[in-house]
């Protein structure tokens, strides 16, 4: 395994990978499956409890161009929204449910329910729905609960509790949560125990609007070269920032933390 800037990524092949997730859906433990890419570790560089819980998971799959390049370890970029694909692909051939939540729109978390239904026929999918409200800001609304102190994750009670129970209705074997990273992660850590049918829960960021249909993936090559972000942001150029964090600003981190262990080492 590596770790960059402090966050774990298990060095995994994509069989490796889901060869884990079967042993997980036979288990009786409950597991989460993160997506570390070069956005989430500048933001776990900053918040040690962002960082604590990716470093939590059962399993980090390295999805990102930036980290495969940096990293000493020889790590296979597995992107989050491929996996979960190949995830629904093993739940279909094992009989396993899985369950949609987030991308808090209604239209885009019913489109990817109907494309999943489509592609694998025989997938059992337990339910779908858009989320409970999450904000990662303070919020002085007393119906919103305050996670922790460092990541100020609030999300609305009634909501929460109503999400929870619908999701233990449907009593599903895996739950695949779209929030956003960060919210996603800090949300899956806090609430997972009181679901006991899922034994695998996965933030998979914003994989349901590329399923949806809502967002286009680039092209292949783009992809294979790691210039998926220079296409995402042609597209959507409100993630200008996100962009910079994963690309900039990550570079200068990542020199900064270069040449203080190369003057700790010469010390």
């Amino acid at each position: 395994m590596a770790y960059i800037f402090g966050v774990r990524i298990d060095e995994v092949s994509l069989a490796a990978a889901l060869a884990r997730v079967k042993t997980f859906l036979n288990s009786q433990n409950r597991h989460t499956i993160f997506t570390p890419n070069p956005e989430m570790l500048v933001d776990a560089c900053r918040d040690k409890n962002f960082c604590d819980i990716l470093n939590s998971s059962s399993l980090n799959i390295c999805d990102g161009k930036g980290i495969q390049l940096v990293s000493k370890k020889k790590l296979e970029r597995i992107t989050g929204i491929d996996f979960m694909i190949d995830i629904c692909a093993l739940a279909e051939k094992e009989g396993k449910s899985i369950y949609l939540l987030g991308s808090g729109d209604n239209e885009v978390v019913e489109k990817t329910f109907q494309k999943l239904s489509k592609r694998y026929p025989r997938l059992l999918i337990a339910g779908a729905d858009k989320g409970p409200v999450i904000d990662n800001k303070q919020n002085n609304n007393v119906a919103m609960k305050q996670y922790n102190n460092e990541s100020k994750l609030t999300v609305d009670y009634q909501e929460n509790a109503q999400t929870i129970k619908q999701i233990n209705l449907a009593q599903p074997d895996i739950l695949f949560v779209a929030f956003g990273h960060g919210k996603q992660e800090i949300w899956i850590h806090e609430n997972l125990a009181k679901m006991p049918s899922v034994k695998v829960a996965m933030g998979v960021g914003g994989a349901f609007d590329y399923v949806s249909g809502k967002v286009s993936r680039a092209p292949c090559w783009m992809r294979k070269i790691g210039l998926e972000w220079m296409y995402r942001l042609i597209k959507q150029p409100t993630r200008a920032y996100r962009i910079l964090k994963a690309t900039i600003i990550f570079s200068i981190l990542l020199l900064y933390q270069n040449l203080k262990n190369k003057n700790q080492n010469d010390n």
